[in-house]
């Protein structure tokens, strides 16, 4: 055996089990390498009860091979002395408070090493989430506590704080003149201490310092149910609303963002910051780069689909809603339009997710399944969305067609009698009839004269 070198390391190819690479030079030195690939710098002794213990001293690419070296030596070192490194280590690690804790876990959450939803790491929005939970709630109500000492009776009572108001209050934020109101309430207390559990599993799987999860087992409350959807009397009311609003040219461009959300069931965000290159009209689709879920391909009605490609997509900008000073960002009025729009209507207390939520309930109204409409939406519990799009592409499209047609016909006033579309089978027949018609034989061209031979 070669001593363990950055060379070494670099050339120990991942295997389908986990294998250890060990230094020539150095007893006990050695780096795990894992199937996916990670590698781990680990240091081997028998303390002096002549127990074996195996301390990790880090990843490879998170220090070098000769920090391991040097570490590694200063272990043994301690060995020699008698002393049991680990067991020093893990003794500091049980000492640490839920405060110190946070800021473990923050750090792995800046570096990338969290996971979230499909094992993919944390989104920028969610990580600003988190934070707020964690600087906000988590370290004022139990940061002082050891992490070995907090029972799930401490979350419980954290929980109902969170629920009483006992961490409302009003903060300065970076922006000027801007703050950010901390309410709590129900639907915060429950995500809270969902965080707080996944800040509590990585103190066990990966720091090793607690054996159970006291987050675990808190019986949360159930969040508020979004129920507000809209009916058709208020979609032809909306349609009103924006007819009125686009008379000011200042409203024009949210007014059709706001139209497009209506009949695409999208979310707010991913049509303000919705790219050019994620429209296949051809296809008749979203191809959504990054959303909530990741990667997400969503079949576009007939209504949006005409909008775009009027457009043209003219400007050099990389989104289809530039911003009106920088074209090289997305459109940012459209949160205070809206707010403007909406003031002294009917509508007030209307929200892109009403629409959202009302676009899969019309889908619902006229008979479409809830795998259909979790593929319309790019919901999570339909993650084969874009195996769905691709093998059962014509179904979503006519699903969206259905459902956008629908609500653009409401939002320019007609009244009309919704009817599953599975039963209604005069469309079903036309349109069948349309399909199956041959295509007129085009009229046979004249032949060239032959030519004269010279």
């Amino acid at each position: 055996m070669s001593k363990l070198t950055k060379t070494v390391v670099d050339k120990a190819e991942p295997r389908d089990r986990q294998y250890t690479v060990w230094c020539g030079e150095l007893k006990g030195f050695g780096v795990f390498v894992l199937p996916s690939g990670t590698r781990t710098y680990f240091v081997d002794y028998r303390n002096a009860n002549n127990v074996r213990r195996r301390m990790k001293l880090g990843r490879h690419g998170q220090i070098t091979a000769e920090q391991a070296r040097t570490l590694a030596i200063q272990a043994l070192a301690d060995v020699s002395k008698g002393n049991d490194p680990l067991e020093d280590r893990n003794s500091a690690r049980k000492a640490i408070s839920v405060k110190e804790l946070c800021e473990l876990y923050i750090a792995e959450l800046d570096a990338g090493r969290i996971l979230g939803k499909g094992g993919r790491p944390k989104k920028a929005s969610t990580k600003i989430t988190d934070l707020g939970r964690i600087n906000r709630h988590i370290i004022p109500l139990l940061g002082k506590k050891r992490v070995t000492h907090v029972t799930k009776a401490d979350v419980t009572a954290m929980m109902k704080d969170i629920m009483a108001g006992k961490t409302r209050g009003i903060e300065k934020t970076e922006k000027l003149r801007g703050k950010s109101i901390v309410r709590g309430g129900i639907g915060v207390a429950s995500r809270t201490v969902g965080l707080l559990g996944g800040i509590f599993t990585y103190a066990r799987d990966e720091l090793g310092i607690i054996d159970v999860n006291p987050a675990h087992g808190v019986r949360k409350p159930k969040d508020a149910v979004r129920s507000r959807r809209l009916n058709e009397d208020e979609y032809r009311t909306l349609g009103l609303i924006l007819t009125k609003a686009a008379e000011d040219e200042r409203y024009t461009r949210t007014v059709e963002m706001i139209r497009q959300i209506a009949m695409s069931g999208c979310r707010r965000s991913e049509i303000i910051k919705l790219r050019k290159d994620e429209l296949d009209t051809a296809g008749s689709c979203f191809r959504f780069e990054d959303t909530k879920e990741g990667q997400s391909v969503r079949p576009m009605g007939l209504p949006v689909l005409e909008y775009f490609d009027e457009q043209g997509m003219s400007s050099d900008s990389p989104y289809v809603f530039p911003g009106t000073r920088n074209s090289d960002k997305p459109f940012g009025s459209f949160p205070r339009h809206w707010a403007k729009i909406f003031a002294d209507t009917e509508l007030a207390d209307l929200t892109a997710h009403v629409l959202r939520h009302s676009f899969a309930s019309m889908a619902n109204d006229l008979g479409f399944t809830e795998i259909t409409i979790a593929a319309l939406l790019g919901h999570a519990s339909g993650s084969v969305t874009s195996r769905y799009v691709h093998t059962l592409d014509a179904a979503l499209v006519m699903a969206a067609d259905t459902v956008s047609g629908y609500i653009a016909a409401l939002l320019s006033g007609a009244k009309l009698s919704h009817t599953h579309y599975a039963l209604d089978r005069s469309s079903r027949k036309a349109a069948l009839v349309r399909f199956l018609t041959p295509r007129p034989e085009a009229p046979p061209q004249p032949e060239e004269p032959e030519r004269l031979a010279a």
